[in-house]
């Protein structure tokens, strides 16, 4: 049954707001396992024409810890999504990433989205509509 409300998950949201800055969009996942996952939901929304790449910086949740060794990580997975599969656009595959986003930006030079940045931002807009 549909809501009669707007409903604004995270990974669409991120997977829309990162075409409106590019064309081709990555996703860095935490995770290898976490990748089919994504894969699904893109082809589910019609999306895999669009989808640069979707690469994991495989740590595990004891490592997640060091900011440092997860930043060099998210550059590493972000550069190669940028300069190998021609990402236009990063988008943060995980919530536990949104700290990182204007780093991650600010060094590699590519926009990045964090995907409940981005559903809060479209949940904003639709309330901004509605009046």
């Amino acid at each position: 049954q549909r809501s009669p409300l707007p409903i604004f998950g995270m990974a669409e949201s991120g997977m829309l707001s990162a075409l409106t800055r590019g064309r081709r969009f990555g996703v860095i996942s935490i995770l290898s396992q976490s990748v089919d996952r994504h894969l699904r939901y893109v082809r589910e929304l019609g999306l895999e024409n669009n989808l640069a790449g979707d690469l994991p910086i495989e740590l595990g949740v004891l490592e997640l810890s060091d900011e440092k060794r997860v930043f060099s990580r998210l550059c590493e997975v972000g550069e190669t999504l940028s300069s190998e599969h021609n990402a236009e656009v990063l988008l943060l595959g995980c919530a536990g990433m949104a700290r990182y986003r204007r780093r991650l930006e600010d060094e590699l030079k590519i926009p990045v989205i964090d995907p409940t940045q981005a559903a809060a931002t479209m949940a904003i807009g639709a309330i901004c509509l509605a009046t």
